[in-house]
C-alpha cells in the first residue's frame, strides 16, 4: 500500500493532528515519512534600512521539523525532513513539487476548515495541494 508518506508541517494544531495521523499510518503500514516545511523569504524596508527575516523563518522551520521528527522517533517511526524555500511560488505548489520529487504515495496534511470570507481572504494551502497533487491527499482537521 502506501510506503512513502509526505507530511507538511507548519506548527499549527491542524499540522500536529496530521502528524499524529501520519504516525499511526506509518506504524500500521510500515511506511517512511517525509516531514516538510516551506518558508518564504521575508524582507522589509524600514527607516532603519532593510530588515531580512528570512534566516529567522528558516531557523523556526528547522525547529518545527526537528520537533516533529523527535515525535516520530519516540513513536518508533522512521522520518526524514526537508526545509523547502518557496522561492516565489505558492506554498501549495512548493509542497506538491517536493512531494512529487520525493515520490510520495500519500500526502497527509492538516486543514483549518476555513470557509466563506475567511477562506476567500486567507486562501487554503490544503485546497491548493489537493488541486495540484497526483498522489492521494488525506486532510485532517484541527482538534
Amino acid at each position: 500500500m502506501y510506503q512513502r508518506i509526505f507530511v507538511p508541517i507548519d506548527g499549527s494544531s491542524a499540522s500536529e493532528a496530521a502528524l499524529a495521523e501520519a504516525i499511526r499510518f506509518s506504524k500500521t503500514l510500515g511506511a517512511v515519512l517525509r516531514l516538510a516545511h516551506v518558508y518564504e523569504s521575508l524582507r522589509h524596508t524600514s527607516t532603519e534600512g532593510l530588515i531580512d527575516l528570512t534566516e529567522r523563518l528558516k531557523e523556526e522551520g528547522k525547529f518545527l521539523l526537528a520537533e516533529a521528527q523527535r515525535r516520530c522517533a519516540e513513536s518508533g517511526v522512521e522520518a526524514d525532513t526537508v526545509l523547502v524555500d518557496a522561492a516565489g511560488r505558492r506554498i501549495a505548489a512548493a509542497l506538491v513539487e517536493e512531494a512529487t520529487r520525493w515520490g510520495a504515495e500519500l500526502i497527509i496534511m492538516g486543514t483549518h476548515g476555513r470557509h466563506g470570507f475567511e477562506h476567500l481572504i486567507l486562501g487554503s494551502v490544503a485546497e491548493g495541494v489537493v488541486r495540484r497533487a497526483a498522489a492521494p491527499v488525506l486532510l485532517i482537521r484541527a482538534r
